[in-house]
C-alpha cells in the first residue's frame, strides 16, 4: 500500500494532477475538480481509491438532492409499515436511521474516498449546507441525539461541470484543480491503456482527425476522450486501417452525439 497517488495502470495522471491529489490528501481538505466532460473527473476518485487501497463511497448528486441525505435518512415509511404489518420493535428509532455516504464514511474504521459527483447539479445552497460537516467531521442524528464522529477523516473528491457558480465560502475550504483536456502526447498514453495493440499509423491518423474535429467551431459538443476510445474500438472491430481514414470519418456518430453537429460537419465538408 502506498501513501501517495501517481495514477494507476488504467488511469493515466500527469504530474500536476498527481501533485494536487497528494496535497489534498496531506492537508486533509476536499479536492474540487473541474474540467469538460470526458476528462476523467469521476474516474479520478476510483483511481485514488484503487491506488491507495481505500474503499470508495459514491454520492451522485441530482437536482433534487438535499445535503442532509449525505448524512443520514430517517425511514419513516418503513417504520410506519412495520408498525402496521410487522413485528419489529418500532419504538427503537435507531433501527430506522440509514446513514448516507458521508455518514458511512465517518463511521468507517478505514479511511475512505468519498466521491461527491456533479455537485453543481444541486441547489445553490447545497454546498453551503455541507460546510459544517466537512469542517467538523461530525454531525448529530436529530431523532436519537447520537453524534456521529469521523473515525478517519475521509478523502473527499468533488466534481463539477461548472453548470453553476459555487459559493465562495465553500470554495475557500477546497483544494481546486482544473483538468485540462489531454494533449496528443498524454492521449497516446491513455489510448494505449485501452488499445495496447493498436497499430501506430492508425493511432496517429485517429489522433490527427480527432483533434481536427475538436477544433471545428460549429460543433456544440466536442468529442471527449471516452468517445475517442470508443471510436478507435469501432474502427478496430470493423477492420479499417490508417489508409482508409485519409478522407473519411467512418462511424462519426460514435464521436458526435448531437444531430445538429453531425449535420453541421457534413455540410462544411
Amino acid at each position: 500500500m502506498t501513501n501517495t497517488f501517481s495514477g494507476t495502470s488504467s488511469y493515466i495522471a500527469d504530474g500536476e494532477l498527481s501533485n494536487v491529489v497528494n496535497v489534498a490528501l496531506a492537508l486533509q481538505k476536499p479536492l474540487l475538480v473541474r474540467g469538460e466532460p470526458g476528462t476523467g473527473k469521476t474516474l479520478l476518485a476510483h483511481a485514488v481509491a484503487e491506488s491507495l487501497q481505500m474503499p470508495l463511497i459514491r454520492w451522485h448528486v441530482k437536482s433534487s438532492t438535499d445535503a442532509a441525505e449525505g448524512l443520514y435518512h430517517y425511514d419513516t415509511v418503513q417504520r410506519l409499515n412495520d408498525s402496521r404489518f410487522g413485528d419489529g420493535d418500532v419504538s427503537n428509532i435507531e433501527h430506522y436511521i440509514k446513514l448516507g455516504p458521508l455518514g458511512r464514511a465517518f463511521e468507517s474504521k478505514q479511511r475512505t474516498v468519498v466521491l461527491i459527483d456533479e455537485i453543481d447539479k444541486a441547489d445553490l445552497e447545497f454546498p453551503n449546507d455541507l460546510l459544517h460537516e466537512l469542517d467538523a467531521m461530525r454531525f448529530t442524528v436529530d431523532e436519537t441525539g447520537r453524534e456521529i464522529i469521523a473515525r478517519q477523516r475521509p478523502f473527499v473528491l468533488i466534481t463539477s461541470n461548472a453548470e453553476k457558480e459555487l459559493p465562495d465560502a465553500f470554495l475557500r475550504r477546497c483544494i481546486f484543480h482544473y483538468i485540462n483536456f489531454p494533449g496528443p502526447a498524454l492521449m497516446r498514453d491513455i489510448v494505449a491503456v485501452h488499445h495496447p495493440d493498436l497499430e501506430q499509423r492508425l493511432l496517429e491518423r485517429c489522433l490527427e482527425k480527432f483533434y481536427w474535429l475538436r477544433e471545428q467551431p460549429q460543433l456544440r459538443k466536442q468529442p471527449s476522450t471516452s468517445e475517442l476510445i470508443d471510436w478507435i474500438g469501432a474502427l478496430v472491430r470493423s477492420g479499417l486501417d490508417a489508409d482508409e481514414l485519409s478522407d473519411d470519418f467512418p462511424f462519426l456518430g460514435v464521436l458526435l452525439k448531437k444531430e445538429r453537429d453531425l449535420l453541421a460537419l457534413q455540410g462544411s465538408r
